[in-house]
């Protein structure tokens, strides 16, 4: 009974453990809304909607007042020497050669922009935590090859002491045990140095603590199935995030185009004014004064501005040709990643399994050459370098199994698909 009820506690122990351990998307989702890059980005968004009201603005009348003081040197037949005028304005611009409605276009093209961008940093972000994760991983498993070494190399040390002491090894193959068991023990040490201060990138990427007990790595129990190139290619080329952002900025060119050439058409303003002249510096405390209301239509067109115009069209071209240049040196380049990516993760989910077998084979070696030594039928130097073939095989295997997964992530950022 005693023993049911201690397998039973350790059964409530495993699950709830794994009930709290944060898996990578809420690390990522922590790290969306705790990193202030992300705020960054949403308080340009936030600035793109004002210029949008910014763009708007010709669309509504102009109101101004003002209030005039004049004080001449001596007094006219038509204006007293201290006298006063309140001035209001309403003007009201009809038509600019279409120059506020390409102004408004180009501002709310601006705003889908920042939305891209938005959209981008959230993806680096995200991809930035999952590589910072992965490792984290890496780190931990290098750790325990590292701490397998130095444990066998301590036995192999300790068993060639006792031989020491018996006279069946000299002096020399103690030390040579002695050696490598010391140079284990520096890069255990430095493993664990490793695996600290990827936990404080981790951490630092997240935007919150995290520590070692919050991580069951999950998501790398099971490696990442191979996809299909030529659908992520036409994902990536129609949904990427710098790719639409660079193809709206291209649609902002050609806005601007379009807005620029409002130069060669006239303008038309409706201006209407009201007046109040007083002959003393107070208005309306004077003896004379004489108001007026005027409304004016004002029909108004450059004839010349030194070839301004004329740049400033061919200036937006420009900018809008340029534009289409990036935007097909942008997908040229990105597809070209995407098959460098593909291409490398093909290559490490094959020597996955190379390098599973090479452990295996390590193994047995191993296990071999130890028989052998025991027997006196091997030398010190033989057993050690099949311990250091074990090694080096299963860091071997860290360093494949963290490429794949960290080719699958960039795939992953590739298609914006986070």
């Amino acid at each position: 009974m005693k023993l049911f009820n201690v397998f039973v506690f350790i059964l409530l122990l495993f699950f709830s453990s794994s009930a709290l351990a944060v898996s990578l998307g809420e690390m990522q989702e922590m790290a969306l809304g705790n990193r202030q890059v992300v705020q960054q980005y949403v308080t340009s968004l936030e600035k793109s909607v004002e210029d949008i009201s910014l763009a708007r603005a010709p669309y509504y009348p102009s109101v101004d007042v003002g209030y005039i003081v004049n004080s001449l040197d001596e007094a006219s037949s038509v204006e007293e020497q201290e006298n006063s005028t309140i001035q209001g304005r309403v003007s009201f611009n009809l038509f600019a050669g279409f120059r506020d409605k390409y102004n408004v276009e180009s501002a709310q093209l601006l705003k889908v922009v920042q939305e891209y961008s938005l959209q981008g940093i959230r993806q680096d972000l995200q991809l930035s935590v999952a590589l910072a994760y992965l490792s984290v991983y890496e780190r931990l498993a290098n750790k325990k090859v590292a701490l397998s070494a130095f444990e066998t190399l301590g036995k192999v040390y300790s068993d060639g002491d006792s031989r020491f002491k018996v006279g069946l090894i000299g002096k020399n193959e103690l030390l040579k045990f002695r050696v490598d068991y010391d140079n284990a023990d520096i890069t255990l040490k430095a493993a664990e140095a490793g695996l600290k201060k990827s936990i404080n990138v981790l951490s630092r990427q997240v935007g919150s603590r995290i520590a070692f007990a919050d991580l069951d790595y999950a998501e790398f129990k099971e490696l990442p199935p191979l996809m299909d190139k030529k659908a992520y290619t036409q994902a990536m080329l129609e949904t990427r995030s710098e790719i639409k952002a660079l193809e709206t900025l291209v649609g902002v060119s050609d806005a601007q185009v379009k807005s620029k050439k409002s130069g060669y058409y006239p303008k038309v303003d409706f201006v209407g004014s009201y007046t109040f002249y007083d002959d003393d510096y107070i208005s309306g405390s004077g003896q004379y004064d004489d108001d007026e209301l005027r409304a004016q239509l004002v029909l108004s067109m450059n004839l010349f501005s030194g070839f301004a115009t004329d740049s400033n069209v061919t200036k937006a071209k420009l900018s809008a040709r340029s534009g289409r240049y990036e935007l097909t040196e942008l997908k040229d380049s990105f597809s070209n990643d995407l098959d460098n990516l593909f291409i490398d993760f093909e290559v490490s989910l094959d020597n996955v399994n190379v390098a599973t077998r090479s452990i295996e084979q390590a193994e047995e070696n191993l296990r071999i050459t130890q028989l052998k030594y025991d027997e006196g039928l091997q030398r010190e130097s033989d057993l050690l370098d099949a311990i250091t073939s074990l090694s080096r095989a299963q860091y071997n295997y860290v360093t494949v199994l963290r490429t794949a997964f960290s080719n699958n992530f960039q795939i992953i950022r590739m298609v914006d698909g986070f």
